[in-house]
């Protein structure tokens, strides 16, 4: 229960600063407010469950059998619900809804391809310096998942709508058709794409991650 509370908080907030973020229009900069809002939330969570706030994450360790089934389907279930409230909380703070959308002149499958290469990159560095057995016991993973989202957004953010999480995808989307702004044809892309680059980060860091055999003398 620890852990499945310690997921609905971090993605819960997670959430909520992108919507105060992304409605209040404070311009480009803002993806650094959310970098760093997602960096210290890591810390604060990672000794407890991981600090996964991403359901495309849950599913992958769930493959690499880093995570037990029934608790990921838990950790999915908070991570959904703590995105729905956050999106809901954000838009009763700011009078404004918001939802992750490919932009203007941007096809489908552009907007799901830049999904699915950022969460490669991004599952792929949580590897790197949060699994990797050469990283653990290091502090530095909070800032490098942190500004793995920062440049993210930065560089695809305009093209996709910059979730590259499937709760901070749908939580936010059904808020803002209740609020009358919009629907739900575009919310399948930050769940599938995720989802795509998640399972693709998988095999590739367990190819070059995988030790070499030392040959003898």
């Amino acid at each position: 229960m620890r852990k499945l509370v310690t997921e609905f908080i971090g993605t819960f907030f997670l959430v909520l600063i992108i919507g105060l973020v992304v409605t209040g229009g404070v311009g480009a900069t803002a993806v650094i407010g959310i970098g760093f809002g997602l960096m210290v939330l890591v810390y604060m969570g990672g000794p407890i469950s991981g600090a996964h706030y991403n359901p495309a994450v849950t599913l992958v360790l769930l493959a690499g059998k880093r995570i037990k089934a029934r608790e990921a389907l838990g950790y999915v279930i908070a991570q959904f619900l703590a995105a729905f409230i956050g999106a809901l909380i954000a838009q009763y703070l700011t009078g404004a809804s918001f939802a992750p959308l490919p932009g203007a002149g941007v096809s489908v499958w552009q907007a799901l391809l830049n999904e699915v290469l950022f969460t490669f990159l991004l599952v792929m560095v949580i590897h790197m310096v949060a699994i990797h057995p050469k990283s653990v016991g290091s502090h530095h993973y909070g800032f490098a998942i942190g500004a793995t989202i920062v440049a993210a957004a930065y560089a695809g953010g305009a093209i996709s709508g910059g979730a590259f999480n499937p709760a901070v995808g749908l939580g936010p989307s059904i808020v803002n058709m209740m609020a009358g702004n919009g629907t739900l044809e575009h919310a399948w892309i930050p769940i599938v794409g995720p989802i795509i680059g998640a399972l693709l980060a998988l095999p590739v860091y367990e190819f070059i991650a995988k030790e070499e055999p030392v040959e003898a003398p």
